[in-house]
């Protein structure tokens, strides 16, 4: 019990007015300020991971196009060659043009692996997607000659006769 009394007494004593002024000049001036904290670095932007993909995927896809196209290239030499006569009409300038817009239109299509690699690198797949994504090469080109093949048999074929 006594110590509680010098603990409430301690508490409640009150200082003068100069001992008060002594104290407080006293911590004021062994007071330092904080030491200025060094800035974190600046976040980097949202948009750098993204660029670090696009630019793996760009790395992997366009020199493949070119065997996508020598691939699809083939394939039109070829059903020209088995089918000489009946494409001799085809050889004018109107049709070239239409054949380049439907080039065209498949590297276009071409593109659209892109809509797959990127989200596919970003996943926890993304080490065994790495390895694997020749065979989204594979499938898309077999599946443009597929297209091809229908194309020039059901749609360009008919018209020269």
């Amino acid at each position: 019990m006594p110590a509680q009394r010098e603990e409430l007494s301690l508490q409640n004593k009150v200082l003068d007015k100069n001992k008060q002024t002594r104290i407080l000049t006293l911590s004021a001036i062994t007071m330092q300020p904080p030491p200025p904290t060094p800035s974190p670095a600046p976040p980097p932007p949202p948009l750098a991971p993204f660029r670090s993909l696009l630019a793996d995927a760009l790395r992997f896809w366009e020199p493949r196009r070119i065997i996508y196209n020598l691939a699809l290239f083939a394939v039109a030499v070829a059903w020209l060659i088995l089918t000489w006569p009946h494409f001799r009409p085809a050889l004018a300038l109107t049709p070239l043009f239409l054949l380049s817009i439907l080039a065209l239109l498949a590297n276009v299509c071409y593109s659209a692996a892109y809509l797959i690699d990127i989200p596919m690198q970003h996943s926890a797949l993304a080490a065994v997607w790495r390895h694997r994504r020749w065979l989204l090469l594979l499938a898309g080109t077999l599946f443009a000659i597929l297209v091809e093949c229908y194309w020039i048999a059901d749609e360009i074929y008919p018209d020269f006769r």
